[in-house]
């Protein structure tokens, strides 16, 4: 199924905030067969997907046309963007138009988060820092955020032939940003998908498919990251006052007899254990 498409003049960006994406992407992907499109994005879903652990609950923070949103096999699926490009609800996904840095996500919930071609279109690299953080706390502990975008290392001529290209990333920057915000990086390929549909050969899913499960071409024609990262589990430190270490967990050492008053001490049994008796602490 293909999703439909909102034509560009209907899905005009909102007064005063400048670039007008939707029809920015329908002059981008002019000539581009956008079922070609979807199913190619398809065979990456369920690529990207496997690789996150097949999350239950998936998170795209910047829907679009809803490729990804509408294809990959979760249970449940949630869309962000700005502008609503596409009829992603069709697909049984929930669609929320808003900037992902306003929108009112749930604390804890996601335990997968798709984030594909958008931090690079970010105003700042605190921007990047503050999306990252937000996502966060949508996730749920232990949950996996995907992140696939330009390698400026290894596409710089290009790189800014986008007009809504901004801020520089690498394979290398992006690892730090996804540590600072509190991730834990299990996966970076520095050379992943083409930087373009805009290619030679059309849009083929059985090409796609070949693509992903042959690294070494990645190397030759890859030229966008590919991380994965795990949001790390938050540990609490007991403390027994201001300033004092914390205590230490681990076994109990083994209780000494107490004895109770007006009760003889209990002889020890065989082996060394001694005797209960009558009024003594177990």
């Amino acid at each position: 199924m293909v999703t439909p498409v909102i034509p560009a003049e209907q899905a005009a960006a909102p007064p005063g905030t400048g670039m007008n994406c939707a029809r920015l992407y329908d002059y981008r992907f002019r000539g581009v067969d956008q079922a070609g499109r979807q199913a190619v994005w398809r065979e990456i879903a369920q690529y990207v997907h496997a690789k996150m652990d097949e999350p239950k609950c998936v998170l795209d923070p910047a829907a679009g046309r809803g490729e990804f949103i509408t294809t990959v096999p979760a249970v449940e699926r949630w869309g962000v963007d700005l502008v609503r490009q596409a009829d992603i609800e069709a697909s049984g996904a929930r669609m929320i138009t808003a900037d992902i840095r306003d929108a009112d996500l749930p604390e804890g919930f996601f335990d997968g988060v798709f984030l594909s071609n958008f931090l690079e279109h970010l105003p700042s690299q605190d921007a990047v820092a503050a999306v990252l953080g937000k996502l966060r706390g949508a996730m749920s502990p232990g949950g996996r955020i995907a992140v696939i975008g330009p390698n400026f290392r290894y596409c710089a001529r290009e790189y800014f032939d986008c007009a809504d290209h901004t801020v520089i990333l690498t394979h290398v920057s992006m690892a730090e940003h996804l540590h600072a915000a509190g991730f834990e990086v299990e996966l970076a390929v520095p050379r992943f998908l083409p930087y373009s549909f805009r290619g030679l050969l059309p849009p083929s899913p059985r090409l796609t498919r070949a693509y992903l499960r042959t690294p070494p071409l990645w190397r030759l024609l890859g030229k966008q990251f590919f991380l994965i990262a795990r949001k790390l589990l938050v540990r609490r430190v007991t403390r027994t006052g201001p300033g004092r270490p914390p205590r230490r967990r681990g076994p109990r050492p083994p209780a000494r007899p107490v004895t109770a008053p007006g009760c003889p001490r209990p002889a020890a049994a065989p082996g060394g254990a001694p005797r209960s008796c009558p009024g003594y602490a177990a």
